[in-house]
């Protein structure tokens, strides 16, 4: 089987990236990223420790991020399984890339830069939503920013309503647990009290 091994095959294969691929990678928020990050309540959240690399989803209504200005972002740390893989990374290497979405745009926006997690009282509480403050919030320090072309979106028809699958055709988490822990966990109960516990928990 062949295999890529050195920079030089890798850009012997794919050629020099187009200007405008380039280009459009800056070391902070234009207006026009700041305000796609703003409309964005998903973003893929990527981090890298000891044990491997992660990626985790978080979102809020709107945005899932506060701009504290053209170089800082705020993400706070809403309720989850405390699993804490992000942030466990982060106390390793602060080292972080982030994905922000928009539902019904074909263009993804991609920041890197350098994490840190605060716990400032009077942060968490102002980030706060339903009366539920998040635990601990990661400040984002960026080093890039760019848009990523829309071919993948595109491809997948990720907006289209008629490539949306039919959840009742999909595997259920509870399902996903009875087939990890081979039974042990009632994937059936898991699924059945699962809305009433996101609607308690989702703070």
């Amino acid at each position: 089987m062949s295999q890529i091994t050195t920079l030089e095959e890798l850009e012997a294969l794919y050629g020099a990236p187009q200007a405008a691929s380039v280009e459009k990678e800056v070391a902070a928020l234009t207006p026009s990223y700041a305000a796609f990050i703003r409309r964005a309540p998903f973003v893929a959240v990527a981090t890298v420790g000891p044990d491997g690399a992660d990626c985790t989803p978080r979102g809020d209504p709107q945005s899932c991020v506060e701009i504290v200005d053209e170089r800082t972002l705020l993400l706070p740390d809403r309720r989850g399984n405390n699993r804490c893989d992000t942030l466990r990374n982060l106390i390793h290497d602060p080292r972080i890339a982030l994905m922000f979405m928009v539902p019904g745009s074909l263009s993804i926006v991609r920041v890197n830069g350098r994490a840190r997690i605060l716990t400032d009282a009077a942060l968490i509480a102002r980030l706060a939503r339903a009366g539920k403050a998040p635990r601990s919030v990661i400040e984002i320090a960026i080093e890039t920013v760019y848009f990523q072309c829309a071919r993948a979106v595109m491809r997948a028809r990720l907006w289209e309503p008629e490539s949306f699958a039919d959840p009742a055709d999909l595997p259920s988490p509870g399902a996903f647990l009875a087939d990890a822990t081979q039974g042990k966990i009632d994937g059936r109960d898991y699924d059945a009290r699962w809305a009433a516990r996101a609607e308690e928990t989702m703070w």
